[in-house]
């Protein structure tokens, strides 16, 4: 008898969603080939069984079996190995949309019928939300690309830049009189325009009060701003609208398209500012912005309409973060006295005369860092200053709402914590990532922790102290005093050794001191990175890396 391949289909569940024996035709001896056939299915996704009951005297050769969906019997029989059990389409589906995507590329070789499924927009068009939070694609982003093709092309450019070493990368500087470069950030989604062409633009902030935009790969400048009449001091983009949004020192809110001359929208606020967030969502886009009072006001995108006003303290509002989902705000402020809080964001771009927004508060005061963890939409990591024993602690929740007494409520449930020890000096930067860790610089180190305070990894690949840390889903960038800049990028699935180095990129020799007022920040995606690095009263440079591809 043909022993047949054995492939176990992984899933997101502890326990086996499907497993599979593909098998050729042929009894004992017989030579392997012709379709493959399933002799065990397992799986109860959303009502459906599938009993197999494998016959004793034909073990592996015919088994009988009995599948239901939602109550309703949909087969019975007893088959021959050698045939294939037909299950209705949408059932299928159900159970390929728990697989990853090596599962489903894994399973799309069984038959030509789970091909066809495997194969669908709906389920690879899922994958690429689950992993990029950005892929709200437009159909001329995506082109004429499948959603698998996407996928599978994003992946491959993820490796190249995992396996990427310094000669590698194309490198572009900007060093024109525009300037002491402040902020930046990309106005392109991961390498891809508005109108679908394969380009990284990023968005930088002068000291000229201006706003420039930069092709990465070409190293020039596409457009700007006139100079305006105050300092820029925030800057947020919406890639999937091509827009950037400024915040000056007086307190006006402007949104551009990075094409025409003028704003597309203005809209002055009557308070200092401290913070700002912008995010794109299926309903709509939002901007954030929290002032000196404790205010937090809500704008629609690019219109900047007013939707609300919420205070969340009697003090300053220094951190807005939006949690992937857009379900979430977290405000916070380095206040001692200032107990960190979250909205349900509903409440917030819904308000409602009758009834205040919905909130809860941290047990967590002077909390000045915060992060929502990638792909979880509502874990979030805080880092918080113990004043009584001046050390760093770390606290992880996890946000959702029920019902009590006839009220929604958000309840937050404390998943890890842990204080750093106190020869640790205090950090300044975190970032987290899927797998319940958290990263974070201090000094020329970058530590790796679990969020119970498990140290994983340290890593020393810089001379001088780490003055800027970026952290996504997929990368991690370090940047330093002696303006080089580290590149490291997760493995998947919590797979050692979690975070992985990849490659160390420009040092410059500083022959005087730095002055105090020092920026060396760098952000990427895909196939490029952006490297800011200014010296106030002295100079500033732009540098652009990007792929050979």
């Amino acid at each position: 008898m043909s022993q047949g391949r054995h492939i176990h289909v992984a899933s997101r569940f502890p326990t086996p969603i499907i497993w599979i024996w593909p098998q050729g035709r042929g009894q004992s001896g017989g030579q392997a080939g012709g379709p493959h056939t399933c002799s065990l299915f397992l799986s109860e996704p959303d009502g459906l069984h599938v009993e197999i009951l494998t016959s004793t005297a034909d073990f592996g050769l015919a088994f009988k079996f009995r599948a239901s969906w939602r109550g309703e019997e949909i087969g019975c029989g007893f088959q021959p190995c050698k045939m294939e059990i037909q299950l209705p389409d949408v059932p299928v589906a159900l159970i390929f949309s728990f697989l990853d995507a090596f599962s489903l590329l894994q399973v799309s070789r069984v038959n030509k019928c789970w091909n066809r499924i495997a194969d669908s927009d709906h389920l690879w068009r899922t994958l690429c939300l689950k992993r990029w939070g950005f892929c709200d694609l437009t159909s001329k982003r995506l082109g004429t690309q499948t959603w698998k093709q996407f996928f599978l092309r994003q992946i491959k450019e993820e490796r190249q830049m995992a396996l990427a070493q310094p000669d590698d990368f194309i490198c572009k500087e900007v060093t024109a009189d525009l300037g002491v470069f402040e902020e930046v950030a990309y106005l392109s989604a991961n390498g891809f325009t508005m109108d679908g062409q394969k380009k990284s633009v990023v968005c930088v902030v002068s000291s000229k009060h201006t706003l420039y935009t930069w092709d990465v790969q070409e190293g020039a400048m596409m457009w700007s701003s006139p100079a305006q009449e105050s300092s820029i001091v925030y800057l947020a983009t919406i890639p999937q609208m091509h827009l950037a949004i400024t915040l000056d020192i007086e307190g006006t809110i402007k949104v551009w398209n990075c094409q025409d001359r003028d704003a597309l929208a203005a809209f002055v606020m009557p308070w200092t500012c401290a913070s700002m967030e912008a995010h794109f969502s299926k309903d709509g886009s939002f901007l954030m912005v929290g002032n000196s009072e404790g205010d937090i006001y809500t704008f629609t995108v690019p219109e900047l309409k007013n939707i609300s006003k919420v205070n969340a303290f009697q003090h300053s509002v220094d951190l807005l973060h939006c949690s992937p989902d857009k379900k979430w705000i977290f405000a916070g402020g380095i206040h001692q006295h200032i107990f960190s809080k979250v909205f349900f964001t509903d409440s917030l771009l819904k308000p409602s005369e009758d009834s205040i927004p919905l909130s809860l508060e941290f047990p967590c005061a002077s909390c000045y860092r915060a992060c929502w963890t990638p792909r979880m939409e509502s874990r979030i990591t805080l880092m918080f200053r113990k004043e009584t024993t001046k050390t760093t602690g770390f606290a992880t929740f996890d946000l959702a709402t029920e019902s009590a007494e006839g009220q929604t409520v958000i309840r937050a449930h404390q998943i890890g914590s842990f204080l750093l020890p106190v020869h640790v000096q205090s950090p300044l930067w975190m970032g987290a990532s899927a797998e319940n860790l958290i990263v974070f610089s201090s000094g020329p180190y970058l530590f790796l922790f679990t969020i119970n305070g498990l140290l994983l990894q340290q890593f020393e690949h810089h001379q001088e102290t780490i003055v800027d840390l970026w952290v996504d889903s997929l990368h991690v960038l370090t940047t330093s005093l002696d303006d080089s800049l580290h590149v490291y990028m997760w493995e998947e699935e919590g797979r050692y050794p979690y975070l992985k180095s990849c490659c160390h990129l420009g040092h410059m020799q500083h022959d005087q001191p730095l002055p105090s007022r020092y920026i060396s920040k760098a952000i990427c995606d895909n196939v490029s990175i952006a490297h800011v690095v200014s010296k106030r009263g002295k100079f500033s440079n732009l540098v652009m890396y990007s792929l050979h591809m």
